[in-house]
């Protein structure tokens, strides 16, 4: 499958890494909200009192610290490893965007640097104790989830698709790629899959039927949760407040984690 991953395999971290469950957030396609999910999963877990970092694994279109009020430049160093920033409940975060000069620079780069950037998130920054590390995958099923899914060594996968039968396509690529290495899919999260009217409380399905359920049936995974579509969500995340949001759904899935 591509290049023999064997030489970029990240030894586990010792000492004063501890890391008790690494959970990558999967969906293959974009646009289904995948980012938003892992940082409200993030606080959601922080908010239950677990230790919680996020390893933003989209190296060339990194979010998470945006949604965090994180900017470049905010880390440290012990002259070893890379420190990284806490945010108010205490998440740490590593991300490309915190190492470069602005929000807005690009990363161009091959796959091998992408997959190199991986194993130095995992094995050159010091995570400390955490109960959970999540980590924020691309879409695609390219380098970086390859990466991720053959060398980390993960709890399991959690997918994140919404009900348009193009996104239900596209994510079951990522569920056979996660089968195929013998990776544990821990649910789906079926997201954006309607909106309630805040006038008379009528459920609206702006894309179509929620299709979680029967996905689940099909592939023989949980169904996690069926989210709402929710407007202060984009209002809070693009202020950098995210931590901020009252999201029940989320302490719910996590109860299921």
């Amino acid at each position: 499958m591509g290049e023999d991953l064997a030489s970029i395999k990240p030894k586990i971290p010792k000492g004063e890494n501890k890391v008790k469950n690494v959970l990558a957030i999967m969906s293959g396609k974009g646009g289904v909200g995948k980012s938003s999910v892992t940082s409200l999963l993030a606080v959601a877990f922080a908010r239950k009192g677990f230790k919680v970092g996020i390893l933003d694994g989209d190296i060339t279109g990194p979010s998470i610290p945006k949604m965090f009020g994180l900017k470049p430049g905010q880390f440290d160093s012990d002259g070893e490893k890379i420190i990284p920033p806490e945010t108010e409940l205490g998440i740490k975060i590593m991300s490309i965007n915190l190492l470069l000069k602005s929000e807005e620079e690009a990363v161009i780069w091959r796959g091998p640097l992408l997959s190199g950037a991986i194993k130095q998130f995992w094995e050159d920054v010091l995570w400390g104790e955490l109960d959970y590390l999540l980590v924020d995958l691309p879409p695609g099923t390219g380098d970086v989830p390859l990466t991720v899914l053959q060398t980390l060594p993960l709890k399991g996968v959690v997918i994140v698709s919404s009900p348009q039968d193009l996104a239900v396509m596209v994510v079951k690529k990522a569920m056979k790629l996660a089968k195929n290495l013998d990776v544990p899919i821990l649910g789906l999260i079926e997201n954006m899959a309607y909106l309630k009217c805040p006038h008379c409380g009528e459920l609206l399905y702006p894309f179509k039927k929620p299709q979680g359920e029967e996905v689940c049936r099909e592939t023989g995974i949980r169904l996690l949760g069926t989210l709402p579509i929710v407007p202060e969500y984009a209002e809070y995340a693009d202020r950098g407040l995210i931590e901020k949001l009252e999201s029940p759904e989320f302490l719910e899935i996590v109860n299921k984690l």
